[in-house]
């Protein structure tokens, strides 16, 4: 199943940018792309994901699967992004252990989406 790994290249961090600068969701998607990118996952970016208040923005999603956003990123995550889609990308459901997860995923999630075919409880 394929994994996808949404980059927000239009998100900034906390404070002003200088003009003329890339913003540094550019960078980390410029990051991401500068590495091997794991089996399954495919980066795509992305112009906002609605977290500006974030900072550098991803979001990881199949079909099938809890989707997540995660927030607080920079360039220098870009090896740990990768490692936590490639857990997401081999999980069966998007639900990866906590503990297994890397830091940044365990303490940067902004949110939780179900996956659309999630059975209704009654």
């Amino acid at each position: 199943m394929a994994t996808t790994l949404h980059v927000c290249t239009t998100c900034r961090r906390a404070g002003v940018e200088p003009e003329g600068e890339a913003r540094p969701g550019a960078l980390l998607h410029e990051a991401l792309a500068d590495l091997p990118c794991p089996e399954g996952v495919t980066v795509v970016p992305v112009e906002c994901l609605s977290a500006c208040t974030q900072g550098c923005s991803v979001a990881l999603s199949a079909p099938g699967k809890w989707s997540y956003v995660y927030g607080r990123m920079g360039p220098e995550d870009a090896a740990t992004i990768l490692e936590g889609a490639a857990l997401y990308a081999q999980s069966a459901d998007g639900l990866v252990p906590w503990r297994t997860r890397p830091e940044i995923f365990r303490k940067q999630s902004l949110a939780r989406i179900p996956p659309q075919d999630l059975p209704v409880q009654e």
